[in-house]
Formats: structure tokens, C-alpha cells, sequence
């Protein structure tokens, strides 16, 4: 058995069905090995970032740790912003890069880049194997690493002596040991005493759920918990979906393009309980608001985020599905108060005065608002909804309505070109659910190469391109603060989508303001596989505020 073997082995020992990269040189016997060892599938991106998007989509939408090989030099440092991406939004990622030979290591030889060095600041933890004994021992260690406590995705530079190395024995460790990596699971009890006792005082006690409630598994328990004791909830924009939009009980979105009646809410509050979020910028502009006036409760799986940007109350550090089970276990938690009408119905009150005016537009385009709602309408309920990034997100995040699918985007890092890719790989773990990618032209842009994996995987997903011939989210902050500067903005020499779809074989549908918008996006979301969707957007539309 060669080093490659039991590199493919060990995938195969932690159940992974499908890898997503590009191959090379340096990691080209491992690809081999995977042909012939395994019946794990191989997804050929056509750039390297797309791999960890796609891994990121399977991840999100699996529950599973996501794969992703790329080769070493431009490969690896071409993965780099997909590794970024998905450490800024605590996504399970095992990420394995080949290297050059190890006595060619700090050589500068052909395609030589230290991506152990490069990728510091965006991984969990990273590995140079040295040896080839050590493959089974460092793969357990990563994905045990990649998918506890806070997740995120772990490196694993392999030199291509190593993986041609022999291995004369093969052994997969069951269990992990490390001294220095004790995540903490259980919540202190006493510190979940407290929260109980707070929560039996309030008046005004309000939930806002971020993305850890999807990587605790605790969506449901969480939904139980909000509806068991009237708990007005909001989210950020990574929690989209905790709560099913048109629940009662959820508010929206918080934040600077969040709902005015999701930031009223969480402002006029006596608690807050803070639930699997980060106390971000994005999501809170102004932290001394969320600490005026009220208590604080901020649980979170990692103790790092707990304080880093204001200071709770009360601070629990734990794992989000652990903890409420905790809570409704405690006996003192029959003592808290199920009806909370009277803030209910301040805030039922308050919410018709935030309802967002239909901007004007041209006749000529839709109007974003119209075509969300559309959408919403149309799609299936379980659909898997991914947002790229740039005006179509915000759009995206206070449009759009999640029943009982998923709302994937690119939160922390923001990165564009995000939604094809990961539609795919939501699409490969989810093959008999619509997958629908929503993209502007600028972010369609940098990942239209992906149309080919698509195509050659027959991932069915739904591609939506919001067209304004604009980076628009840009161009919007130029009017707003740079005196309607038009710089490095207007996109000209685009492609004919109808063109491209045709090259592609696939069927293209286009929308504009004479079209009959329910029928036409009836014709493009009732397509048996792949289609592109382009909608036509008013270059000057912005997104509300």
C-alpha cells in the first residue's frame, strides 16, 4: 500500500461519498488511488475555489464533513479563498493539497508555495505529513478537528514522496486523544441556572439565532424552545431559516440591511439571548445597544466569540443543542413565564410601521421585491436557497421566504462567485431537492466556468442571474457616499446569457418588465434538470434601507 492507498482508505473510513477538486502533479497518485481503492465519487471543478464552495455546500446541506484535493502551488493558493470563506462561516472542511517532494521543501522548485504558511489565519488546523506512517493518525485527528466544537475547515499538505510512499501497515485509529483540543459540549450548570432565572424575570426577552444553531443540529429544539415559551426571534443573516420565515414568532433579519422591526426588537429588549452568532459588524453596527438596558446572554461553542466584541451578562460557553436540552431539563424552568402577549403585540404593532415601499423603477425591469416574492411563491418548500454576494444578497436575505429549506450565503468573508458552486454541492447531497443559485451578473461572472461541472455531474440546480450591467452593491455605496461615482462599476462585454446557455445545452429563460413573471418563472423552476434564469434589474435599483 502506497501513501495515496491510505490516504483514499481513510476517506473511506469516515464515510465520505463524494471529493470535490482538480488534479496535478503533486496530487495525482492520490486521485489515482481513489479511482481504484474506492467508490467514492470525484467532481472535477474547473478552479480551485470552487472546490471548497462545493464542499462548503455539501457540508452545509449534509451535515457531514466536506472534502476537497487540489494540487500543489497556483492549486493550492487558488483554494485559499474558498478555505477563507468557509473558516469566516464555521464550515466542516478536510482540505488536502499536494506538495513537491519533502527534501524539495523551501527550495522554490516548480510549483512550490507554502500553503501550510499561507492558509494559517483561515483554518482550524493544518498538517504537513512528514511521514507516510502518519497518514491514518493526522486524517482521524482532522476530521475530528474539522467537525467539533466551532467547525471549520482543517489543511492537509501531503508531498508527493509521501503519498508514492510504502506503507507496510494499515491502521485506523477509532478514537482521538488530543491534550491539547477539549471542546466544550456540555454547558456549566450554573451559569444555565442563571439564564433561567433571567429569563423568568423578563418582560421583553427576545432570541436572535445565528449560524451555529445549523452546525449544532439544533434547529428543531430551538424552534420548540421560541414557540414553548412565545419568544419573539430574530437572526442573522447566517441563521436565516432557524425559523421559518412566515412563523409567527420571527421577526427578520438584524443588522445594517436587516429589518427595521428586527433591530427595534432586539434594542427594546430586557434579554437577549445571543444563540450560535457572532456579535459581528454585519449583524450588530453598534454593540453598546444590544448591552443598554438589558441582559445579556451569549451562548456560543466557542469561548472566543463570548466578549470578544461586547460583554455579556451572562456567558455560556457550550454546544446550542446541548444546553437547551440542559435548560428544559432543569427543574426551575417550569417556573418561567409561557406568555408573553403583551410584547408580541407591541411588536405585531410596530411591524406595520417598518413595511419597505416598492421602489419605483423603470417599467422595463423588475423590481426585486415583486420577483422574490414570486419566487418564494413558486419554489418548492424544502427548496435549498443560495445567495451569492453583492445586492442580490441583501435582496436575497429580506425577500426571500424559507419554509422548510435552507438559505445558504457566503456571511463572514462575503465572497462572490459563491452560490454556483455551492448550489452544486447542496445539489450533490441533496439530489431530490430544487437547488436554486441566485447570482448577480458581477458574481455569475466569476463562476460560470462551473456551468461545465454542472453539467458533467448533472447537478439539476436552478441558476438565477439578477442582470443590472453593474457591481450594484458597489455602485450603491458610490451613490450613497461617493457622490454617484460610476468608477470600475459598470459591466460592459458581458456574454449573451441565451448564447451561453445554448452552449451549455441548457434552457434559458429571460424576464423583464412586460413579462409575465408567475408563468415564466413557472417554465424555468418546472425544468426536469439544469436551467438559467436571467431577470432583468434596473441598473440604479437599490436595496432597501
Amino acid at each position: 500500500m502506497t501513501g495515496s492507498d491510505a490516504m483514499a482508505r481513510c476517506l473511506q473510513k469516515e464515510g465520505v461519498e463524494v471529493i470535490f477538486g482538480y488534479t496535478g502533479a503533486a496530487i495525482a497518485s492520490f486521485y489515482e488511488s481513489l479511482e481504484r481503492e474506492t467508490q467514492i465519487r470525484q467532481v472535477l471543478v474547473r478552479m480551485e475555489q470552487s472546490a471548497a464552495h462545493m464542499a462548503s455546500g455539501y457540508a452545509r446541506i449534509s451535515g457531514k464533513v466536506g472534502v476537497c484535493s487540489v494540487t500543489s502551488g497556483p492549486g493550492a493558493t487558488n483554494l485559499l479563498t474558498g478555505i477563507a470563506t468557509a473558516f469566516a462561516d464555521s464550515i466542516p472542511l478536510v482540505c488536502i493539497t499536494g506538495q513537491v517532494n519533502s527534501d524539495m521543501i523551501g527550495s522554490d522548485v516548480f510549483q512550490e508555495a507554502d500553503i501550510i504558511g499561507a492558509a494559517e489565519s483561515f483554518v482550524k488546523y493544518s498538517y504537513l505529513v512528514r511521514r507516510v506512517q502518519e497518514i491514518p493518525q493526522i486524517f482521524k485527528e482532522a476530521f475530528h478537528i474539522a467537525n467539533t466544537g466551532r467547525k471549520g475547515p482543517v489543511l492537509i499538505d501531503v508531498p508527493q514522496d509521501v503519498q508514492e510512499a510504502a506503507l507496510s501497515r494499515f491502521s485506523y485509529p477509532e478514537e482521538v486523544h488530543l491534550r491539547s483540543y477539549k471542546p466544550t459540549v456540555k454547558g456549566n450548570t450554573v451559569q444555565i441556572r442563571k439564564v433561567i432565572t433571567e429569563l423568568s424575570r423578563a418582560e421583553r426577552p427576545i432570541l436572535c439565532v445565528g449560524g451555529g444553531v445549523f452546525s449544532s443540529g439544533a434547529v428543531e429544539i430551538i424552534r420548540d424552545f421560541a414557540h414553548r415559551f412565545e419568544l419573539p426571534v430574530v437572526s442573522t443573516m447566517m441563521g436565516i431559516g432557524v425559523m421559518p420565515s412566515e412563523d409567527p414568532l420571527y421577526f427578520g433579519m438584524v443588522g445594517n440591511n436587516g429589518e427595521g422591526i428586527a433591530n427595534l426588537a432586539m434594542n427594546d429588549a430586557d434579554l437577549l439571548l445571543m444563540v450560535g452568532a457572532r456579535v459581528a459588524d454585519r449583524a450588530v453596527n453598534r454593540p453598546d445597544l444590544i448591552t443598554e438596558n438589558k441582559v445579556l446572554v451569549h451562548i456560543d461553542v466557542d469561548p472566543a466569540e463570548i466578549g470578544k466584541n461586547v460583554g455579556p451578562t451572562i456567558p455560556l460557553v457550550g454546544d446550542i443543542a446541548h444546553i437547551f436540552r440542559e435548560l428544559l431539563n432543569e427543574e426551575s424552568i417550569a417556573k418561567v413565564p409561557v406568555n408573553h402577549s403583551a410584547w408580541l403585540n407591541d411588536l405585531y404593532n410596530d411591524k406595520s410601521k417598518f413595511k419597505v415601499k416598492t421602489q419605483s423603477s423603470d417599467p422595463a425591469f423588475v423590481e426585486p421585491a415583486a420577483f422574490y416574492d414570486a419566487l418564494s411563491r413558486l419554489m418548492d418548500d424544502d427548496a435549498v436557497f443560495v445567495a451569492d454576494v453583492g445586492q442580490n444578497q441583501i435582496w436575497s436575505c429580506r425577500y426571500i421566504r424559507v419554509r422548510s429549506g435552507r438559505f445558504l450565503t457566503s456571511g463572514g468573508m462575503g465572497t462572490m462567485g459563491y452560490a454556483i458552486p455551492a448550489a452544486i454541492g447542496a445539489q450533490m447531497a441533496a439530489p431530490d431537492r430544487q437547488v436554486i443559485a441566485v447570482c448577480g451578473d458581477g458574481g455569475f461572472a466569476m463562476s460560470m466556468a462551473e456551468l461545465a461541472a454542472m453539467r458533467q455531474e448533472k447537478a439539476g440546480i436552478k441558476i438565477v442571474v439578477l442582470n443590472n450591467r453593474r457591481l450594484g452593491m458597489v455602485r450603491e455605496y458610490q451613490h450613497y457616499h461617493l457622490h454617484d461615482s460610476r468608477a470600475m462599476v459598470v459591466l460592459e462585454g458581458e456574454p449573451d446569457l441565451s448564447l451561453l446557455a445554448k452552449a451549455y445545452d441548457l434552457p434559458y429563460v429571460r424576464i423583464d418588465g412586460k413579462s409575465a413573471l408567475d408563468r415564466e418563472l413557472n417554465v424555468f423552476l418546472r425544468e426536469h434538470d439544469a436551467a438559467i434564469l436571467e431577470v432583468m434589474i434596473d441598473p440604479d435599483a437599490n436595496t432597501p434601507h
